[in-house]
């Protein structure tokens, strides 16, 4: 199914279900907080948030995403990639979970001949978000996929988000599983490379304030009205039903690879550094002109920075292999223009524009390089006059900052100069330019208001008075109002609303502590309060919705804080503070605080550590923990000054700035640390502390998760049922547990084991007959045998090797078994040294068998496997090999 047939069948889909299909919107992001376009659901972020009502409740769309951040990673792995298409469908505030899952699971299953793609259903995975019971029960409930076949996943793989502040929620992904030669068994948490994703529903629940990274960002509340955001990738889904086995291969991006690999006459799948070229080009071609179309112009800022630094590694890549100085970037433009055109026929008009840009280009950078290479060659001589043998850094930075030369190019001429590099210095130079360009550019994530106006409110009205650790309500006077952003005087019924009041028990998120939530009652009106943030210091603004009458600046106020929820979240700081103390008593000072995360019931701690935590150690620390508990100290707070603060040793969170008065929280002598946030009176409220488990989240930063009070109980009361269940089943004592479960897990693969050892057998025990059953076509020894449906792939190519093997050295032979293992044809061909040197290649014959069963395939040239859809042509496509055989050999 071509990459066009893929989108047709995708909105027309959706179109039928009462969705409005809206084209593609422009690579150039509308939106202030982002350079590029970078999902699907870009365009419509103004509807989930709230910002503008849409003009549909649903809507399908086919839009151009670029992604750079992992840039350097395009064409290294056959995973990523910059630019793509991302099929999805949207709710705003229309449908939600019980509808968006079987629409996914519907359009997936339904057969090819009735506007579907033909997914068998067994094949399919589900990953849902931890604590997503909703998701896992429709899955499992409604659509009737098998538990074993729903996987709960955390932040890092089912939490979605843009990577600036927006809206985001929990997702859960649709996992194909490619069979077991592209991976072990387990689901989409075992191998990723097996299982593929195919689908994503995103669940819009909540608005982002800051984000920091991929699992550390801050919910300001929720959204206006619940929505769906679907994305599936075009091209991941055309490589599945491509039968191909990644991206690059696909009917689009190959044609471009493939141009490529004609121009500069080499040949991809026979050398890896120049199949990581190629792909490369034929990723940045396409990429560059999809923003060249767009209007993205090249410069040395912006997004016209993103193309320029595309296209330059393009013709980089090209030049090293072996095009010097000739310019291929217009014929590779051209193939682009030609492979997506049906696609968005705006190419084909805007053709000659788009090919005086990248020409111009081209151009500009080969004479870049001329440039380069010269001043390198003039510092490359000075070194060696010196008797030096390295490039200083500021040089290959200066080499890369003003004339835009390489890295990579640089490495290579100084490594043919018998030079070195350095290269740890010129990193370092880079990642202080970095560092630089993302403090300007988060000066520019505000969110959806502008920051000035709390600057003038705060000139206006003074500092804000934070009554908090005392008080729970409290009377104060409304002084400002802002709605999207704007100050206004009044905000009636049903209106979000941000109010700023004169003085408040309102805790503002911050401190790793979560924002209470609560209600403000004027005389005539209810405000019901779900954030709490502080964008300007001394700024306290109160996020929520208008519920009834209308509120006025200059109102008198009530505030009150939801008191449950603040108990809960002041034991969740509490407990957070006593499990840093325990381990830095296990592992040492420095074991220091690298964030956290405290919400009702249930808090996250990160910690520098060199390592993982021996769950031994764990235990220790959360005994620790709860013996302080059960002691019941005094928590007592104060304010001192930073440097009588640090005489007492009090802990200081990492990354967070102090004044000169610091306010300091300490349970008894066991835990003293400098903190804004709220805590229990005494450490027995806490009732008690489990820990759930630690994880790394980065390069030498660990997070370990905990519960706390009711919610810790909880959790150990279901673990207790879940033991006895367990015990009642196995009949065993509940510490006799791990050992039969061991017991019973070590027979299981022994079994499995000797199932495959049996199955091999099965197979290969009509090897030597088919050997002597082999066919004689101009001197070459054929098999072509079709192997019995279940056959799977590992045991088609033994047979195929098998066999081949029992042929004398110096005979011709070329063995090609075929068969379906699951749903879809499997084709192996093997070819041995006498084959070869005849010009018989296993890659060639299995292209020409996959291509008649619909599918795509490749491989050595003594081995090779490939697939496709269509297993009643398998006799047409053994037949396809013989022809292609003799014809290779007239």
């Amino acid at each position: 199914m071509e990459s066009a047939e893929i989108a047709r069948r995708f909105l027309r889909f959706f179109e039928e279900r009462g969705h409005t299909v809206v084209p593609s919107a422009s690579l150039i992001a509308e939106d202030p907080t982002l350079l590029l376009v970078n999902a699907g659901m870009v365009p419509f972020k103004p509807y989930f948030l709230g910002q503008q009502k849409p003009p549909f409740k649903r809507a399908t769309s086919a839009q151009k995403v670029v992604r750079t951040l992992d840039i350097d990673e395009v064409g290294k792995t056959t995973r990523h990639a910059s630019f793509f298409q991302m099929l999805g469908n949207f709710s705003f505030g229309d449908y939600f979970k019980e509808d968006a899952i079987p629409l996914a699971w519907e359009l997936l299953t339904k057969p090819e001949s009735e506007g579907g793609f033909g997914f068998p259903g067994d094949k399919l995975w589900v990953t849902v978000y931890l604590d997503d019971d909703e998701a896992f029960n429709i899955w499992h409930d409604k659509v009737g996929i098998p538990a074993e076949r729903i996987q709960r996943r955390d932040l890092e793989d089912n939490y979605w988000h843009m990577g600036v502040p927006g809206p985001g929620g929990p997702c859960s992904e649709i996992y194909y599983d490619r069979g077991p030669e592209y991976g072990r068994d387990g689901g989409p948490i075992a191998d990723e490379n097996r299982y593929l994703e195919v689908w994503n529903n995103v669940f819009m629940q909540f608005q982002l304030g800051e984000v920091r990274t991929k699992v550390d960002f801050d919910i300001s509340g929720e959204l206006p009205a619940k929505s769906v955001d679907t994305g599936m990738g075009l091209e991941r889904m055309a490589a599945i039903l491509q039968g191909v086995d990644n991206i690059y291969e696909i009917d689009t991006t190959y044609k471009i690879l493939d141009r490529a690999a004609e121009l500069t006459k080499t040949r991809y799948g026979r050398d890896e550094r120049a199949d990581v070229s190629l792909r490369i080009i034929a990723d940045h071609v396409r990429t560059g002109v999809m923003l060249v179309a767009d209007g993205v112009l090249p410069s040395n800022e912006g997004r016209g920075y993103v193309l320029r630094r595309i296209l330059r590694r393009a013709i980089r890549n090209l030049r090293l292999l072996g095009a010097g100085e000739e310019r291929y970037m217009h014929e590779l433009t051209a193939v682009t223009i030609e492979v997506m055109g049906e696609q968005y026929a705006e190419l084909k008009a805007d053709a000659p524009q788009i090919h005086g840009v990248i020409d111009a280009e081209e151009a500009s950078f080969l004479g870049t390089l001329r440039t380069g290479t010269a001043i390198f060659d003039v510092a490359a001589e000075e070194i060696k006059r010196k008797g030096q043998g390295t490039l200083a850094a500021d040089q290959a930075f200066q080499l890369h900052d003003t004339y835009g030369f390489p890295i990579d190019l640089t490495l290579e001429m100084a490594s043919e100069q018998g030079l070195q590099v350095d290269e740890e210095g010129f990193r370092r130079l880079m990642k202080e330019q970095r560092d630089r360009a993302k403090a300007d550019a988060a000066s520019k994530k505000t969110g959806n208001a502008d920051i000035s106006v709390f600057g003038r409110l705060l000139e206006k009205t003074g500092k804000v008075e934070f009554l908090g650790y005392d008080q729970v309500s409290a009377e104060s006077e409304v002084v400002g109002l802002l709605v999207d952003g704007v100050s206004v005087p009044a905000a009636g019924a049903g209106t979000s609303v941000e109010v700023v009041l004169a003085r408040t028990p309102f805790y503002a998120e911050g401190g790793g502590q979560l924002a209470d939530q609560g209600v403000i009652r004027t005389g005539g009106a209810e405000v019901e309060i779900v954030d709490v943030q502080s964008p300007v210091s001394g700024v306290v603004v109160h996020r929520g919705k208008v519920r009834t009458g209308e509120i006025l600046v200059g109102d008198q106020a009530q505030a009150e804080i939801d008191v449950e929820r603040r108990r809960a979240i002041s034991r969740s700081h509490t407990a957070t503070h006593l499990v840093h103390r325990g381990f830095r008593n296990a592992l040492g000072e420095t074991a220091a605080q690298a964030g956290s995360e405290n919400s009702p019931g249930r808090f996250r701690f990160d910690f520098t550590a060199s390592g993982a935590v021996a769950p031994s150690l764990l235990r220790e620390v959360e005994d620790e923990v709860n013996a302080v508990l059960i002691n019941d100290l005094k928590v007592n707070a104060f304010h001192t000054s930073q440097a009588e603060a640090r005489a007492m040793g009090a802990l200081a969170l990492f990354g967070e700035k102090y004044g000169e008065t610091v306010r300091i929280v300490e349970v008894g002598e066991y835990s003293r640390e400098l903190c804004g946030g709220t805590h229990v009176a005494s450490s027995g409220q806490l009732g008690l502390v489990k820990v759930l488990g630690e994880a790394s989240i980065g390069a030498g930063v660990r997070r370990v998760e905990a519960l706390v009070g009711l919610d810790a109980f909880r959790f150990l009361a279901r673990e207790s049922v879940l033991v006895s269940q367990l015990s009642e089943q196995l009949k065993a004592r509940r510490e006799e547990l791990p050992e039969r479960i061991e017991g019973i897990v070590t027979r299981l693969r022994t079994a499995e084991k000797e199932l495959a050892t049996l199955r091999s057998a099965q197979v290969l025990e009509g090897a030597g007959e088919m050997a002597e059953s082999a066919r004689d076509l101009r001197g070459v020894s054929v098999v072509t045998h079709r192997a019995p449906d279940g056959t799977s792939p590992d045991d088609l190519r033994k047979l195929a090797l098998d066999v081949r093997g029992r042929f004398s050295g110096d005979r011709a032979a070329v063995v090609v078994v075929a068969g379906v293992p699951g749903d879809r044809p499997v084709v192996v061909a093997a070819v041995n040294e006498a084959g070869r040197l005849r010009g018989l290649k296993a890659g060639r014959l299995v292209g020409v068998a996959a291509k008649a069963l619909g599918g795509g395939g490749g491989g050595k040239d003594d081995v090779a496997q490939g697939g496709g859809v269509r297993a009643e042509a398998i006799g047409d496509a053994l037949g396809a090999v013989e022809q292609a055989i003799v014809q290779t050999l007239a």
